[in-house]
């Protein structure tokens, strides 16, 4: 290994590196322009005059609209209403772009306050749907039993999908180097797997660009870029090209390719967890033009590779979990029977060895020393733990180079170079450690790492390295790393030890006194609740006389009362004094006291998870409402029927309709008794609720409001019996008018109808029915009151001209939405029907409507 001279410190986060997303220039082998939310052309590459036949400065400040086709404004009008946020780019394939012929692919994406269209010539003749090979190759990667063999999939299929002569899976580093770990060649081309990658090569500006924009492409190095015209706004802001894939390369970028021999590249980012995990790398040592398709089917491969890659080691990190709790019940085993952890040592370190692997470990509990295997002895040991009650005396720490943060370390560096330590106590005191022995090993740099950077003609400013031969490093001092797994595993033994096992140590004493106080507020609260059920019970027992008239109908009376309560207590005990459902409740009182009539109890909307506290509060009343029905309302015949509506109120409370039909016609009662002032008195009294109950002769109608504080949250219930309703908000004269038949939305594009409906919907619509096509639409007009439409205009192969003239005839309000444009339907019998243009919004339908209304 040669040594590196000197080098200058360089700040690599200061050095002018030329950010990619502002250079103003992009590939030559497509076309740029970008343009305002009034279609104004903002920019535009110098080389759009072979698009538009016309000099490009003459372009800028002119409307878009006298340039595109109808049919490729439309799209390109849809599309935009479709973007979400400012890193989403949309695509459309084989446009007609002029309207000559000639079919272009297209992106499209905001920047700002401008929306950048970037075009590449369509390959004629060649199929586009690679997008279509994913799913075949992400179901063979699928098939991995491990991470490498997945990672080695996924190079090769990457590189059948592309053509590169090389594609890497490389993976980033803590301190920002990376690594190849799986690779996939044309077997012309010299491998790469195995390598390490200096941080300097892929700097943090670099890393951030590629967490935004999945994919970068270099179709040819050497290729001239083409500028932007203008190069700033008026403003002095240039165009941020952070999302395009036209956009240039840093010229250093471009030499460092050069360097290595590489004419083309292209790398797609693995991502996980939103975070840059690494990358997939691709080289090709001629120029190499990749279709738009092909593009779009590698970024959306790379995509789902990271989702698997993801799942992959998801699954690793729970085996080792439930290594670690297998672990935790055998220590539990060896333990329980009391005593120190001392005297358990050689039992649960064997065990300890199963899961995370060691050459020696040491346990340092009170001052006594025990240890097995390559360790400091106890007088190299004792300064070791007073360092560590500095570096982790609270968590896990772990180093594989001992020596490089403890200098003392290298007395005995023959016995041990790593060591991960769990501290057994909350005081820094007590330390279980477990080492390993130094593992030399080689470490393969593509190019001498210290050389990575070196200082150009421009001073601070990096200059690519020139050698990329194999550099080979010998790692001494270092032990074989710990694993996150082994980590977050140590994690879980150290609180095991902590909580359970070392029963002589402060911490566990000091959580039994928190436990002793916690049980005298247990037995304190159990002692309340029990005064509370008793005084409850005395009150059923002294008020349900009233209506008895034998001691059989008193205990009968009493009885049902108690068990409402008891089933009550059972279910909310079932769930650890959680919410419990209100469902459930209904369904128990009702199989409790209707157990024949089941199928006439409906309830619908969604259920409702009731507070402890007013539980039992709830279930009285319930129980009071279903004997009540069962003994003189719709239950007491075979013809009666309950329904129960519950539903959520604007600030989150709970109301609960309770009407009964089609039993024997009932009256109010000629008295109060105390069932009666159960039901009306119990929510408003307890609850801070409202309870109002009448009773029309075709059966009792109850409406509850029991307030938010006592719901825990809404849940969809498991039978699809949920009704919803829509709250509009304040209507307005014409919406008001028009709200209460069918509307119409005409949409063959399912994001977009669907934005369209919840528009509608929050105008106060609430019947609205979606049509995809002309014949769809048709129909509805012919089964529905339909009182309002909205129409797209192109619906791909047709138009709505036939739903329009319907609706003209029928006298039907509607508006058109357009990609088109206004002006392309004020002509003809539509031309005093609005038109809402795509991106619209709320403010334009409510605006368009507004319009409709006023002309009638």
């Amino acid at each position: 290994m040669a040594d590196a001279p000197d080098m200058p410190t360089v700040d690599l986060s200061t050095c002018d590196l030329e950010p990619i997303h502002v250079i103003g220039r992009i590939q030559s082998f497509g076309w740029l322009l970008s343009f305002s939310s009034d279609w104004i052309i903002n920019h535009v590459s110098l080389n759009c005059g072979d698009l538009f036949g016309r000099h490009p400065h003459d372009l800028v400040g002119l409307s878009a609209t006298e340039f595109l086709s109808p049919s490729a404004l439309h799209d390109i009008r849809t599309r935009l209403q479709i973007l979400g946020s400012g890193g989403t780019v949309e695509r459309i394939f084989e446009i007609d772009l002029v309207g000559d012929g000639r079919f272009f692919d297209v992106a499209v994406h905001p920047s700002g306050r401008s929306f950048v269209l970037e075009i590449e010539p369509h390959e004629a003749g060649k199929r586009r749907d690679f997008v279509s090979y994913v799913r075949p190759m992400i179901e063979r990667l699928r098939q991995a039993s491990t991470i490498e063999q997945l990672c080695s999939g996924a190079a090769r299929h990457m590189r059948g999908l592309t053509g590169f002569d090389r594609v890497m899976i490389y993976r980033f580093e803590a301190d920002g180097a990376g690594e190849v770990i799986a690779e996939s060649l044309n077997g012309m081309v010299d491998s790469f797997r195995g390598q390490h990658f200096p941080a300097s090569d892929i700097p943090a500006q670099a890393r951030r660009l590629y967490t935004r924009n999945m994919l970068r492409i270099i179709s040819d190095i050497d290729d001239p870029t083409v500028p932007i015209y203008p190069a700033t706004s008026p403003n002095g802001d240039p165009l941020d090209l952070t999302m395009s894939g036209l956009r240039a390369v840093s010229p250093i970028h471009v030499e460092y390719l050069r360097n290595m021999g590489v004419r083309a590249s292209m790398s797609v980012s693995i991502m996980r967890r939103g975070k840059l995990w690494g990358l997939m790398a691709c080289h090709h040592y001629a120029p190499l033009v990749l279709s738009y398709s092909v593009r779009t089917a590698a970024e959306l491969f790379g995509e789902f590779f990271a989702y698997l890659l993801e799942q992959k080691e998801t699954d690793f990190s729970l085996e080792k979990r439930a290594e670690s709790m297998r672990l935790h019940d055998e220590i539990m085993a060896r333990v329980a029977g009391g005593g120190s952890l001392l005297e358990a040592f050689d039992e649960f370190t064997d065990s300890i060895g199963q899961v995370i692997p060691f050459d020696g470990v040491v346990g340092w509990v009170d001052g006594r020393f025990l240890a097995h295997g390559s360790t400091p002895d106890e007088a190299q040991f004792a300064p070791l733990a007073r360092f560590l009650n500095t570096a982790g005396a609270s968590t896990v720490w772990s180093t594989d180079n001992i020596g490089a943060v403890y200098e003392p370390a290298a007395e005995w560096a023959d016995k041990a170079a790593g060591l991960l330590a769990l501290p057994v106590s909350r005081a820094p005191r007590d330390y279980i450690v477990l080492f390993r022995a130094e593992h030399v090993r080689e470490v393969k740099w593509a190019g001498n790492p210290e050389k990575a950077v070196e200082l150009g003609p421009n001073g601070a400013r990096l200059t690519p390295r020139k050698s990329f031969e194999i550099w080979r490093e010998e790692r001494r001092g270092y032990a074989r790393a710990w694993t996150d797994e082994e980590v977050a595993s140590a994690e879980a033994l150290r609180i095991t030890l902590l909580e359970v096992v070392l029963r002589l140590s402060d911490a566990v004493h000091s959580e039994r006194e928190q436990a002793s106080r916690q049980q005298d507020m247990l037995i304190a609260e159990l002692n309340h609740r029990v005064r509370n059920i008793l005084n409850l019970i005395r009150g059923l027992v002294a008020q349900s006389k009233e209506g008895a008239h034998t001691i059989d109908e008193f205990a009968d009376i009493v009885g049902s009362r108690i068990h409402a309560l008891a089933r009550a207590h059972d279910q909310v005990t079932r769930v650890d004094w959680s919410p419990s459902s209100l469902y459930d409740l209904i369904r128990t009182e009702t199989a409790a006291y209707a157990s024949h009539s089941l199928d006439r109890v409906v309830v619908e909307g969604p259920d409702a998870l009731i507070a402890p506290g007013a539980f039992t509060s709830l279930a009285l009343v319930i129980h009071e409402l279903t004997t009540n029905s069962c003994k003189y309302g719709a239950l007491s015949d075979s013809r009666g029927l309950i329904q129960i509506t519950l539903s959520r109120s604007d600030d989150g409370s709970l109301e609960l309709d309770w009407r009964e039909e089609g039993g024997p016609p009932v009256a109010p009662p000629t008295r109060r008794g105390f069932g009666s002032t159960i039901i009306e008195r119990t929510i408003p009294h307890e609850l801070g609720g409202s309870a109002s109950v009448i009773y029309p002769p075709e059966g009792l109608h109850a409406l509850f409001l029991i307030p938010a504080d006592h719901i825990s949250g809404f849940e969809t219930p498991g039978a699809p019996r949920r009704t919803t309703s829509v709250e509009p908000p304040e209507p307005t004269e014409f919406v008001a008018h028009l709200a209460g038949g069918v509307a119409l939305i005409v949409e063959d594009n399912v994001i977009i109808a669907m934005e369209a409906e919840d528009v509608l919907r929050g105008f106060g619509f609430s019947d609205c029915r979606i049509a995809g096509s002309v014949a769809t639409a048709l129909d509805v007009l012919d089964k529905a009151q339909v009182s309002f439409a909205m129409l797209d205009v192109n619906l791909g192969r047709d138009t709505s001209e036939p739903v329009a003239l319907a609706l003209q005839e029928r006298g039907i309000p509607f508006i058109f939405a357009s990609g088109y444009g206004e002006r392309s339907l004020q002509s003809g019998a539509f031309k005093t029907v609005p038109v809402v243009t795509k991106p619209y919004g709320e403010r334009d339908v409510r605006a368009a409507i507004g319009r409709v209304m006023k002309a009638r």
